[in-house]
């Protein structure tokens, strides 16, 4: 897997992709991070890469003329050659990140990302590739090299070797449909708080119910929307009625026993 990150800042970014899980992959060769500084491709003394907006208003717009040629030397140097690589925008404009989106973009070989600063870029950048633009939530960031660092880390996790467990990745909260159940470790015992006695039992079907209803209450306290689209069995379906009847507060609407 192979990213193109388009930057005024590449100093922001440079260093944490080197460290933890996505250096490891680097080194390993699972995935690539390519950084260009966008101001490689201005053609002034100052290296201009923002002007006033037409029209007035309060912010700087990145120039076309940059931005278009950093990333047609992006797609230029592809792997894959391909006309389908996606170019996507940093922007709190975009539509927001979410596993089923990380899920589409890691079946990628490539992507070219475009960090987003200043008060946004000139649209032509987006009408020129067809551009998408990419949220990772509503608010608004300083710049999208933060962001694009957040979406480089989510898709990295879908490339086989990244993460050392499939299963790891596949029982994630949210990758799953649910969110994850506690979590716990040695020691047993710390500051009188107690591991869950089932847990130490050996008995690994208790062990799955009891980790399985964690995660139905979890989902159903805190992201009940969840439950719209997750896959249930009768049992959980039973279980959240359970939760229901206890008083905790949610839509009613749960997804379809399979």
């Amino acid at each position: 897997m192979r990213f193109h990150v388009l930057t005024l800042f590449p100093e922001i970014i440079e260093a944490p992709l080197q460290a933890s899980m996505l250096g490891q992959a680097q080194r390993r060769g699972l995935i690539s991070v390519g950084i260009t500084d966008i101001r490689t491709y201005t053609h002034d003394v100052h290296g201009t890469a923002d002007d006033y907006q037409f029209g007035g208003g309060p912010g700087m717009v990145m120039k076309p003329g940059p931005v278009i040629e950093a990333v047609e030397a992006a797609l230029s140097s592809s792997c894959s050659h391909s006309p389908d690589t996606p170019v996507l925008i940093t922007s709190p404009q975009g539509q927001v990140l979410d596993q089923s989106l990380v899920d589409e973009l890691a079946a990628f070989p490539e992507i070219v990302l475009v960090c987003g600063h200043y008060a946004g870029i000139d649209e032509r950048v987006k009408q020129r590739f067809n551009a998408r633009e990419v949220s990772i939530g509503d608010y608004v960031l300083t710049g999208g090299e933060l962001a694009a660092m957040v979406l480089i880390d989510a898709v990295s996790r879908l490339v086989p070797g990244v993460v050392g467990s499939h299963e790891n990745v596949t029982q994630d909260s949210i990758t799953s449909g649910l969110l994850q159940h506690p979590l716990y470790t040695r020691p047993a015992e710390f500051q009188g708080m107690a591991v869950p006695d089932v847990l130490l039992s050996g008995h690994h079907a208790e062990i799955d119910r009891w980790r399985r209803r964690q995660s139905l209450r979890r989902t159903f306290e805190r992201r009940p929307d969840l439950l719209k689209t997750a896959n249930l069995c009768p049992e959980d379906l039973k279980y959240l009625e359970y939760l229901a009847s206890l008083g905790f507060g949610h839509d009613g609407a749960v997804g379809k026993a399979s």
